[in-house]
């Protein structure tokens, strides 16, 4: 074992470039790699150490709902203070299991954002974040029914705590957590903008160079959470020590959860329920504009990982990697790729509106173009296409049409290829009433823009690629969070002369959104 991660360890800086990471790998309780390299400040020439403060980012999500476990046995006591939250909301509200879940059916919140016009690095604190919040007044589905991620979930959580208790977030994670588990140096690292001990995260590459990356968020319970690998450490032994401890902390976090209709849902307090070869565990990602970190326990083993880069590399993947060495797994080579199959394309899923694309990758794998990011498929011989090992998407034809099977969203649906239209006249503005935000729409030559605009300001235009008749996706490369919401759906509708009247606009994230042509 020691061979086989010493071996991956001295790969990890070209694998994953970028100026500085730091890893850990344990085994009953035992640390038998903590391995750090580069700099945490690659201009102050600061080295990157296990003794670095971090941004764990969405890993925070697992520590805010261990604070409120800790403090509310039965956390359905806090329910009237969600829907105190919600003061427009005309259906009725998420419980605080639904947000814990990320099933509450909200919108997320920096998603949202951009619709209002967002720049791409403008701040937003409490006051943003209370208005859009605030402001919600539909659902893009009933609470308990779906999966969506939604990062406001938590940090509802959070102030929601704080008030009910009286104490701040960063005293109730001393006294529920750091302390409890020997996170010495942990902290609650709201402020986006720096970090205490100087540690910078970076945008860029190899090839084009990397730059300090900016951020100007303020965090609380969705992803506060300022760590080092040494502070993760003592976690991951803390979670091992307690492993058989039924009223434990980390087995209540991890206890299975489902969905409102007994289907069994693969995310639940802030954790991420997966399987590798049959064996469950249970892990999380963090991610900002500049940070990378990945985490994981593997109860049946007793193996823990965790993965932290200040760049844009991905740890999820080399999780995945220092994982399998550990457990002395050899990955199975990759076997011939199949034709393409005849039902490549562009279709519409009828639920969220969204539009799903279907290609194919040069390695001869599918790319799907649906949820938060691209999914890479392999197809089968039986004619479908999925993610597995370890993914649950799956596409399979049948006589009817193409089916999109999601069981990590309770979600199963007929695809629907889009219809023929007249095509043209997009160009002008379309005013959602639910969000007072627009959209605007230009064409020069045939060729469409489209940008947002609304309270917090103008977003850039960007080129609209085409999907379908009347079908279109707004790009969003870069956006408040650490990566976009993903391609926005736009699909025009028209009147019986052909005339542009409306659309309908979401992504994953924030879907079932209705705009009217001004």
């Amino acid at each position: 074992m020691t061979d086989r991660l010493d071996s991956l360890l001295a790969t990890l800086p070209r694998a994953y470039p970028g100026p500085g990471g730091a890893v850990a790998v344990l085994r009953r309780g035992e640390v038998i790699a903590r391995h750090a390299w580069g700099f945490a400040n690659a201009e102050l020439r600061i080295p990157f150490t296990p003794r670095t403060l971090f941004r764990m980012c969405s890993i925070t999500k697992q520590f805010t709902c261990g604070v409120m476990l800790s403090e509310f046995a039965d956390p359905t006591v806090l329910d009237r203070d969600v829907a105190a939250r919600l003061p427009l909301l005309e259906q009725p509200a998420p419980g605080a299991l639904h947000l814990a879940h990320n099933q509450s059916g909200l919108r997320d919140y920096w998603a949202v954002a951009m619709l209002h016009g967002s720049p791409v690095e403008a701040p937003f604190g409490d006051h943003e974040a209370a208005r859009v919040i605030a402001g919600t007044r539909s659902l893009h589905f009933a609470p308990g029914t779906r999966y969506s991620y939604v990062n406001q979930n938590f940090r509802l959580l959070s102030d929601i705590v704080q008030e009910r208790t009286g104490r701040g977030f960063a005293e109730l994670l001393r006294r529920h957590i750091f302390d409890r588990a020997g996170m010495e140096s942990a902290v609650l690292a709201a402020d986006t903008r720096a970090m205490p001990d100087g540690t910078e995260g970076y945008e860029g590459n190899q090839a084009a160079g990397f730059r300090a990356a900016r951020n100007n968020i303020v965090w609380t319970g969705d992803a506060g959470l300022g760590a080092s690998l040494d502070d993760m450490i003592a976690w991951e032994r803390f979670i091992d020590a307690t492993r058989d401890d039924p009223d434990g902390l980390y087995n209540r976090l991890s206890a299975p959860v489902g969905f409102s209709n007994g289907a069994p849902a693969p995310y639940g307090f802030g954790l991420a329920r997966a399987e590798d070869r049959g064996r469950p565990y249970t892990a999380h990602g963090g991610a900002l504009r500049g940070w990378r970190s990945h985490r994981l326990y593997m109860p049946s083993e007793r193996v823990s990982v965790v993965v932290m880069f200040n760049h844009l590399s991905d740890a999820h993947i080399a999780a995945g990697d220092l994982l399998a060495a550990a457990l002395g797994d050899e990955r199975t080579a990759p076997r011939a790729p199949l034709p393409p199959p005849p039902w490549l394309g562009a279709y519409q899923e009828p639920e969220t509106g969204l539009s799903v694309r279907i290609d194919t990758l040069p390695t001869g794998h599918l790319r799907l173009r649906y949820g938060h990011g691209a999914e890479r498929l392999e197809l089968r011989e039986d004619g479908t296409a999925d993610n597995a090992p370890g993914g649950r998407t799956r596409l399979r034809p049948t006589p009817q049409g193409l089916w999109l099977d999601r069981p990590q969203e309770n979600q199963s649906s007929l695809l629907r290829p889009f219809e023929p239209s007249a095509g043209g006249g997009l160009a002008g503005r379309y005013r959602c009433s639910e969000l007072e935000a627009e959209l605007t729409i230009e064409e020069f030559a045939g060729v469409p823009y489209g940008g947002f605009s609304g309270f917090l300001g103008q977003g850039r235009m960007e080129l609209l690629d085409p999907i379908g008749p009347d079908a279109w996706a707004l790009p969003c490369p870069r956006a408040l969070d650490h990566t976009p919401p993903g391609d926005w759906s736009i699909v025009f509708r028209r009147d019986a002369a052909g005339r542009v009247t409306g659309a309908s606009l979401g992504c994953w994230l924030a879907r079932g959104l209705d705009y009217v042509r001004v």
